[in-house]
């Protein structure tokens, strides 16, 4: 199914220089990955006060340091299972950051309930629900099949979405609650491939991003 997923090699080609620059300097991939997670802190600060632009440039240099960990890796030829999981690690913090905002943005503004919920506890549910496709990714590939990326709601859309809530604090509620859907769907949209997958062979390509 499409999503913002696409676009990923796009960007990874727009940000050649900086995968060029590392590979003459010999720079580690995992620079890049805490580069990644230091925006992510950034970003939560910037959501938490609804600083929506600076907040939407900080998640932008947030995935700009997801895909150069492992575009850096590859150029270099020093991919290795250890920068899997840092990697893995990093994009779970920087999701638990950028959460923290929200939910920090919700005490802050209020908001009227959804559903019988608080916006606050909707963010809550939002951040739990957003680690699902992950989950569902990482026991797939554990079992032998392809480490699966892509929405319809994964990280870019997160991202896209978590700019929309600082922009318009007083939808936030109905926004945390597209990422609950989404997270749902796109987690239960990888377990059917993936179980195509193990059980009729593969129907993917192995990735190193949720």
């Amino acid at each position: 199914m499409p999503s913002l997923y696409a676009l990923k090699p796009w960007y990874t080609r727009r940000l050649h220089r900086f995968v060029a620059g590392a590979v003459a300097r010999g720079t580690s991939p995992d620079l890049f990955t805490a580069v990644g997670v230091v925006a992510a802190a950034l970003a939560g600060v910037s959501l938490a006060f609804a600083w929506w632009p600076l907040a939407f440039l900080l998640l932008a240099a947030r995935l700009a340091g997801a895909n150069l960990d492992g575009a850096v890796a590859r150029a270099r030829g020093v991919s290795r299972p250890w920068g899997f999981v840092l990697n893995e690690l990093g994009d779970r913090a920087s999701d638990l950051l950028m959460f923290a905002g929200l939910a920090v943005l919700a005490v802050r503004t209020g908001g009227e309930p959804l559903v019988g919920l608080s916006p606050l506890t909707w963010v809550l549910v939002a951040a739990v629900a957003a680690t699902l496709p992950t989950v569902v990714s990482v026991s797939g590939a554990g079992a032998g099949a392809p480490r699966l990326n892509g929405g319809p709601l994964g990280k870019t859309e997160r991202c896209a979405l978590a700019v929309l809530g600082a922009a318009l604090p007083g939808l936030l509620a109905g926004v945390a609650l597209v990422v609950v859907v989404g997270s749902v769907l796109t987690a239960v949209l990888r377990a059917r491939r993936i179980h195509r997958s193990l059980t009729r062979g593969p129907v993917g390509s192995p990735g190193t991003v949720a």
